[in-house]
């Protein structure tokens, strides 16, 4: 009778000699560190959209008490966002390789019979498949976000949000179940006797450390070839894995990146034309109405400032000029401390055509109604003919087309 090959529930399925404790805690405890920095970085870049502020900015508007942290974020340092959301993406995606090998060195644990030895056991195992599926998603749904692939139903923005809490919390049990046990294999205490040391190994094609280095070799080469479109400048044509890396776009003063283009967002020429284009500013004396010419007639100021985005990508500073948001509330009536804003653009369809900015945040005098970048006039792709830049903000909250800004308390 001829034998049957064994199955991923027998013994001798996973032969590889490279599994064991020490393999599996060295990958443990890389994840450990790196993934606590994600979700720090995660929740302090979500706090960046000032989501308790106007529904238009929340995007998780049933969070409930998960956003018990949310703080008025602030306008400096000016390079604060690209920090935190640079760290998030660029970390991220340098991960992947450890955790694709983290999930390979335990998988037949995932095989193992019978799948609940005790209630304990159970739990351990439901802790253990919310780590597995949530570390997938959030990594999965991050990757395709970065890359601009919407392929996943609904938003991004509550799937990877309440997909955090549910892996972070499954990881957080692990971690206080494994970690002890993990310090001891790394230091040599925990001899080799454990359910992922195959009973019959095959031969051994690379070493432990070996396997440690190719993993480490790839996460290099994802950081080198990621963490550019966060750097900007020269640095970005080494970004090949990022949509917005190689070169910049174009040359000239506005050649510079561009989350959205104008055809994108619907803009036409005849909806930006000087003899159609009002801004239309409100607050507590009434409503006035400024065409470019008379905006640029009012004092103008400059900011070097970067636009930093959700995705990870950052441009260099650039030099913006315009009216001071300030100013703006001034002619409504906000003579001393102005008041919160609400800013609706041309564009009508899309997430964050509208967006709301903080007190502090429209009386810092690097935030402007910019109407020029760089000694040139806006191109209609970065916002023509006027466009929010506010220092250490989303790039989402850096409206481009402004149509309208209504002043008070929100």
């Amino acid at each position: 009778m001829r034998d049957h090959p064994p199955l991923p529930i027998s013994p001798g399925f996973w032969r590889s000699p490279l599994r064991g404790p020490w393999l599996t805690s060295v990958l443990g405890l890389v994840l450990l560190i790196g993934i606590t920095v994600l979700f720090v970085t995660g929740l302090v870049s979500y706090a960046a959209y000032n989501p308790g502020l106007s529904p238009v900015n929340d995007q998780t508007p049933d969070k409930g008490v998960l956003g018990f942290y949310l703080f008025a974020w602030p306008t400096g340092p000016v390079w604060l966002y690209r920090l935190t959301q640079g760290v998030h993406v660029t970390l991220g995606i340098t991960l992947i390789p450890v955790l694709l090998a983290k999930l390979w060195s335990v998988v037949p644990r995932l095989f193992t019979l019978p799948p609940a030895r005790s209630v304990a056991h159970a739990l351990e195992r439901v802790s253990l498949l919310l780590l597995v599926g949530g570390g997938l998603f959030e990594f999965t749904t991050g990757v395709l976000n970065v890359q601009l692939d919407y392929v996943f139903p609904g938003s991004f923005y509550p799937l990877h949000f309440y997909g955090a809490w549910v892996f972070f919390a499954a990881f957080l049990a692990h971690a206080a179940l494994r970690t002890p046990t993990a310090l001891r294999a790394v230091r040599g205490r925990l001899h080799e006797q454990s359910d992922l040391v195959t009973p019959r190994p095959a031969p051994p094609t690379v070493s432990r450390r070996g396997a440690l280095w190719l993993v480490g070799g790839g996460s290099l080469l994802l950081f080198l070839t990621t963490v550019g479109q966060s750097l900007g400048g020269p640095f970005r044509r080494t970004a090949l894995l990022a949509p917005h890396g190689t070169a910049d776009p174009g040359g000239g003063p506005n050649g510079f990146q561009i989350n959205k283009t104008a055809a994108y967002a619907g803009i036409t020429a005849a909806d930006t034309h000087p003899d159609a284009w009002r801004l239309v500013v409100t607050g507590r004396s009434g409503t006035v109405r400024l065409s470019r010419a008379q905006l640029l007639q009012l004092p103008q100021h400059s900011a070097s400032l970067p636009i930093a985005c959700v995705e990870g990508w950052s441009t260099a500073d650039q030099w913006w000029r315009g009216v001071r948001l300030r100013d703006l509330a001034a002619l409504v009536g906000y003579d001393g401390d102005p008041p919160d804003v609400f800013v609706e653009s041309l564009q009508r369809h899309g997430a964050f055509r509208r967006a709301a900015l903080r007190a502090n945040q429209v009386a810092d005098e690097r935030s402007l109604l910019a109407l020029s970048v760089n000694g040139e006039e806006l191109s209609p792709d970065h916002g023509h003919p006027a466009r929010i830049i506010v220092p250490a903000a989303p790039g989402v909250l850096n409206t481009k087309w402004v149509a309208r800004l209504t002043f008070g308390d929100l």
